[in-house]
């Protein structure tokens, strides 16, 4: 429990240097290039998520392949809550040590001129978009995520792995294809930097992303796979 609470709060913090150089490069590119500025803050979020696979830091979604599989081979009840602990810690500890690093970035003076705009920008955005549209992209963001970990699986070097770690974070940030850790830090920004977005847009943001996540990792990332490694298996026997 220790290493999971660790892992999953190194998590959370360590995502959010990626969001804010997101901020950060789009305030300076946005004025002029326009739209170019998300694909440039799309490169700079890239590196928050080399950082938490060589870091060895544990995001939500990110494995659901193991335990899943070692669920379905050990089909107890001892299993199943396993899994809903280690889902349940690595999300809050993930939002808590994000939120932390997000409080202290909001300090005034913290960041450079127009980055708080950028993220208050980033974040009405995201709770804007209809509900079936942020479904959909919070589904492709669980199958990117949730590929990733098959990627990573099959790479033996550092470099390889940081490289599809990289590109994996860019097209998170330029679909966006959301991640329902990743979406809720971006509104939190966007509210400490006085985002006009409710409490009830938040919350039910939250719930469609985090659906859309455990539909898109799961059903079709996990599952798929799973059913790949079972018929593998039949027919080598």
């Amino acid at each position: 429990m220790l290493e999971l609470v660790a892992t999953s709060f190194i998590a959370g913090f360590t995502v959010v240097f990626g969001i804010v150089a997101l901020g950060i490069v789009h305030a300076v590119v946005e004025p002029q290039f326009g739209e170019l500025a998300k694909v440039a803050g799309a490169l700079a979020f890239g590196p928050a998520v080399v950082f938490l696979i060589v870091g060895r830091a544990e995001l939500f979604t990110e494995n659901f392949f193991d335990p899943l599989a070692a669920a379905f081979d050990r089909s107890d009840s001892w299993m199943v809550s396993s899994l809903v602990r280690l889902w349940s810690v690595t999300f809050v500890l993930n939002l808590a040590g994000g939120a932390l690093m997000a409080v202290v970035f909001s300090v005034d003076g913290a960041l450079p001129p127009g980055t708080g705009h950028a993220l208050r920008a980033t974040a009405t955005e995201i709770v804007a978009r209809g509900s079936m549209a942020e479904f959909a992209d919070s589904i492709a963001g669980g199958v990117l995520v949730t590929l990733l970990s098959f990627l990573l699986a099959a790479s033996d070097s550092v470099g390889t792995r940081a490289s599809m770690a990289y590109v994996v974070g860019f097209l998170l940030a330029l679909g966006p294809f959301d991640h329902v850790i990743v979406t809720m830090l971006h509104v939190l920004f966007g509210l400490l930097f006085g985002a006009d977005i409710s409490i009830d847009a938040f919350l039910v943001t939250t719930a469609i992303v985090t659906a859309g996540n455990l539909v898109g990792g799961l059903g079709i990332g996990t599952l798929t796979h799973l059913a790949q490694a079972k018929g593998a298996k039949e027919a080598s026997e």
